[in-house]
C-alpha cells in the first residue's frame, strides 16, 4: 500500500490497470489477515466499477485436516499457499503477481494473449521471464529464480539462486560461501505466472507432502517454483517462457523507493500513465 504514484498509487494500481488494460476481468486480491481492512478501506471504493474484485485472506491455519502445526509458528506457508487461497473464487485462466512487484504493461498483454488460446482445462501454463541484470536492486542482494528452457521455450527448471549482487562488470551469487558469476542475460522468474484451475488440485497435492514434512518448522515455506519444478520433472504440464519488453522494477529495501517513484514518474510524462490513474 506504500505510495509512488502523485495521486497516491501503490505499485499494485499500476499492476490492476495494466491488467484492466490488457482485458482481464477480475482481480483477486491475496491478504494477510491483519491488513485486511485497511487494505479494503483504500482498494474497494477505488476500485469499483472498473473491475470485479474478490478478497480472499491466506490464514495460517488453512492447512488440509488432521495435521498439527508448530503454535509458534507466524509465518505464512509461501507463495504456492497463497496461491491456494484463491481457489475457491477462481474459475478460468489466471494470472499470478507479487503485489510490490511492477512489471510492466506489456507484460500483461503477453500473458493475455496466451490465455486467449487456452480452455480451462489444459495443463499448458506460462511465465513471463526477465533479463537478471534488470531485476537487481543497487542497495542489497536479491533472491532470484533462474530459468533454463529447452528449445521451444518452454521451462525445464527454475534453480533458485541467493545473494545475487553486481560486482563490478559481473553478477555474481553466493553459495556455500563461494561466490559464483552469473551471466547477466538469464532469463529469471519474477513470479509473474499464468494457470488454469487444474493448477490447484495439482499445488494442493504436494502441498500436503510438503505440509506432512514441515509442519513442525518456523520458517519452510512452499513456493510456486516448487510445484511447477515436480510438474515438469513429471510430465504433468508445459510451462512457456514468454518474452517481454517489459521494464521490472520494485522495492526489494527501502532505498529503491525514490528510484521507484522516479520512474513511475517518467512513465507518466511519457503518456504511458494518467497524473491520476483512478479518476
Amino acid at each position: 500500500m506504500d505510495k509512488i504514484g502523485p495521486s497516491g498509487e501503490s505499485i499494485i494500481d499500476y499492476s490492476v490497470y495494466d491488467a484492466i488494460e490488457a482485458g482481464f476481468g477480475k482481480v483477486v486480491f491475496v491478504l494477510n489477515p491483519k491488513i485486511e481492512q485497511d487494505f479494503r478501506d483504500i482498494y474497494e471504493p477505488r476500485l469499483k466499477g472498473k473491475i470485479e474484485t474478490e478478497f480472499v485472506l491466506q490464514e495460517i491455519h488453512n492447512i488440509p485436516e488432521g495435521i498439527e502445526f508448530n503454535p509458534e509458528r507466524v509465518k505464512p506457508w509461501g507463495t504456492g499457499h497463497a496461491v491456494m487461497m484463491a481457489k475457491e473464487v477462481i474459475n478460468e485462466p489466471f494470472a499470478v503477481i507479487n503485489a510490490d512487484d511492477f512489471y510492466g504493461r506489456e507484460a500483461y498483454q503477453v500473458m493475455a494473449d496466451f490465455f486467449n488460446t487456452l480452455s480451462n482445462n489444459q495443463t499448458d501454463y506460462s511465465m513471463v521471464g526477465y533479463l537478471l541484470k534488470n531485476t537487481i536492486s543497487e542497495f542489497g542482494t536479491v533472491s532470484r529464480g533462474i530459468c533454463n528452457t529447452d528449445e521451444n521455450n518452454n521451462l525445464t527448471d527454475v534453480i533458485e539462486r541467493t545473494s545475487i549482487e553486481r560486482k563490478g562488470e559481473h553478477i555474481i551469487y553466493m553459495e556455500d560461501d563461494k561466490e559464483f558469476i552469473i551471466d547477466e542475460n538469464s532469463i529469471v522468474s519474477m513470479n509473474f505466472w499464468g494457470f488454469t484451475p487444474v493448477f490447484f488440485s495439482q499445488m494442493e497435492k504436494d502441498f500436503r507432502k510438503f505440509i506432512v514434512e514441515n509442519a513442525q518448522q518456523l520458517k519452510a515455506e512452499f513456493y510456486i517454483p516448487l510445484v511447477v519444478n515436480n510438474l515438469i520433472k513429471q510430465n504433468e504440464a508445459t510451462i512457456k517462457v514468454l518474452q517481454s519488453s517489459a521494464q521490472w522494477f520494485g522495492v526489494t529495501y527501502q532505498e529503491d523507493k525514490p528510484a521507484t517513484i522516479k520512474k513511475v514518474s517518467e512513465l507518466i510524462t511519457k503518456g504511458i500513465y494518467p497524473e491520476n490513474l483512478w479518476k
